[in-house]
C-alpha cells in the first residue's frame, strides 16, 4: 500500500520509515494542505499531525484514500463524518502525553506565578542580582485550581496540585466520582468553579458544543486575578475574552500552549496577546518530550500495520 506521512520534524522519518517492509512510503516536510495534496493523489494511507487540516475537499482529492492516522490524541482537524460517508477509517493515539501535557502545563503555571521568565530577563538585560518588584510572585500553597476535564491530563493535573498543597475544583460531564474521593477533591458547577477559583486550567476535549466555552460574559464573572492556563485546544477560549480580562483587571495572568485560528497563523504575523506583560504562549509543544515522541511513533505504527492486516485499532467514533 501507499503511505504518506506529512510531518515537520525529521524525527518522523528516522523512526517510521523502516517500519512497513512491503509498502511503499513517501514522507513530506510540510502539513497536507490543498496546495500539495496532489503529490498524494494515488496514495490510500495518510498519517498528519494537528497543523493538517484533512476536510471535505482534500478527502476528495484523494480517491484511493482508504484510512487516515492522526499522531495525536485530538481529531478536529479531520472532518471525520465526512470520511466516514465515504468508507474512509480514523484512527488516533488516545493516550501518549497524559503526564508530559499535565507537566507542562504546570511550567507554564510555575513561569507565571514565580516570574520566571522577568527574573531571567533581568540579568540577561544588565541587572543584578538585588530583588526586583517585577519579580515578585505567588505561591500556589494553599490555592484554588479549578480543574475543567478530568480525563486522563486532568487527573494528572490533580495529582500534581495536590502534591503542592493546592485546593481543587473539578469540572466534567461525566464527574469520576471514586476517583475524586480517593484523590480528596470535589466536582462543582462549572461557573461555580471559574467564580471562585485563583487558576483555571483547561483539559477538555474541543467539540462544537463547547466552542468558546472561556467567552466574553463568563470571564467577566471569573475571581479578580484569575490565571488561565489552556495545554488543550485554542478554540476553547475566545482571544478576545481574554484581553478584555487582561485589560479590565480580571485575569491576572494567562499560560497558552494553543490558540484560537493557531493553524492560519503564519511566521510574522502578529499576535496581540502577547503584547501582554503577564501573557506566555507557546507554540503547540506540550506534548512534545521524547518519551512522549516515541509513544505517538509507538501507536501510530501498530494502528497503520492493524489497518493493513485488518485488524483496526484506536478508531475514531
Amino acid at each position: 500500500m501507499k503511505i504518506a506521512f506529512f510531518y515537520k520534524s525529521e524525527e518522523v522519518r528516522e523512526l517510521l520509515e523502516d517500519s512497513f517492509p512491503g509498502n511503499e512510503v513517501s514522507f513530506f516536510n510540510e502539513k497536507l494542505s490543498e496546495s500539495n495534496v496532489d503529490k498524494i493523489k494515488e496514495f490510500e494511507i495518510i498519517s498528519v499531525f494537528i497543523d493538517s487540516e484533512v476536510n471535505k475537499n482534500i478527502i476528495d482529492n484523494l480517491p484511493n484514500l482508504k484510512y487516515i492516522t492522526t499522531r495525536s490524541t485530538g481529531y478536529d482537524h479531520i472532518d471525520c463524518k465526512y470520511a466516514e460517508s465515504k468508507g474512509i477509517k480514523v484512527s488516533n493515539v488516545p493516550v501518549y502525553g497524559s503526564s508530559t501535557v499535565a507537566e507542562f502545563a504546570f511550567a507554564l503555571l510555575l513561569n507565571l506565578s514565580r516570574k520566571i521568565s522577568e527574573a531571567g530577563k533581568q540579568l540577561k538585560e544588565g541587572g543584578d542580582f538585588e530583588t526586583s518588584e517585577k519579580c515578585e510572585g505567588f505561591d500556589l500553597d494553599g490555592k484554588t485550581i479549578g480543574v475543567i476535564g478530568t480525563g486522563k491530563i486532568g487527573k494528572n493535573i490533580i495529582r500534581i496540585a495536590k502534591a503542592f498543597n493546592m485546593k481543587v475544583l473539578a469540572y466534567d460531564l461525566y464527574p469520576d466520582v471514586n476517583f475524586a474521593r480517593e484523590n480528596g477533591f470535589e466536582y462543582k458547577d462549572f461557573e461555580e468553579i471559574l467564580s471562585v477559583s485563583d487558576v483555571v486550567t483547561l483539559h477538555a476535549p474541543y467539540t462544537k458544543e463547547n466552542h468558546h466555552l472561556i467567552n466574553k460574559e463568563n470571564i467577566l464573572k471569573m475571581k479578580k486575578g484569575v490565571y488561565i492556563i489552556n495545554t488543550a485546544r485554542g478554540e476553547l477560549v475566545d482571544n478576545d475574552a481574554l484581553l478584555l480580562g487582561i485589560n479590565e483587571g480580571i485575569v491576572g495572568g494567562v499560560g497558552l500552549d494553543v490558540l484560537e485560528g493557531e493553524r492560519n497563523i503564519k511566521k510574522g504575523d502578529k499576535i496581540s496577546l502577547l503584547d501582554k506583560p503577564n501573557v506566555i504562549i507557546t507554540p503547540h509543544v506540550a506534548f512534545y518530550s521524547k518519551e512522549a515522541m516515541m509513544r505517538i511513533m509507538q501507536t501510530t505504527v501498530e494502528n497503520i500495520k492493524g489497518f493493513i492486516s485488518g485488524n483496526l485499532q484506536n478508531l475514531v467514533r
